[in-house]
């Protein structure tokens, strides 16, 4: 599976932006695909992920609410859309997918390339 995120941009706070990842090698049905995200100095830490078989979707706390991943079948799509951004919010926004993707970054086994999110106060 080869992922491809885009979307990331810069943004005041408050403000909204549209991640999308698509794929190509084969089809997401077997997977869950997942969004996570990487401050500067930090880990790798969850933020949202969808279930293909069943369209399930998790969140992180701290995005519940304000965030909401999405899919489009015809084109292998998957979106995080991002609404009232806040300042640390800011980071790389990776999409990956693993066959028990969850909570855990160990749990993806594919990774896209990152995508910088950049909220301004």
């Amino acid at each position: 599976v080869q992922l491809q995120a885009s979307g990331g941009g810069s943004v005041q706070a408050g403000g909204s932006l549209r991640l999308s990842c698509g794929a190509s090698g084969r089809t997401f049905s077997s997977y869950s695909i997942g969004w996570l995200r990487q401050a500067p100095g930090k880990g790798r830490e969850f933020v949202a992920a969808l279930r293909w078989s069943d369209t399930s979707t998790f969140y992180a706390d701290s995005v519940k609410g304000r965030f909401a991943i999405s899919r489009d079948n015809a084109k292998n799509t998957v979106y995080l859309q991002m609404n009232s951004l806040k300042p640390e919010d800011t980071a790389v926004y990776y999409c990956a997918a693993g066959r028990s993707g969850n909570y855990y970054p160990s749990s993806y086994d594919y990774w896209g390339q990152g995508t910088l999110v950049t909220v301004s106060s």
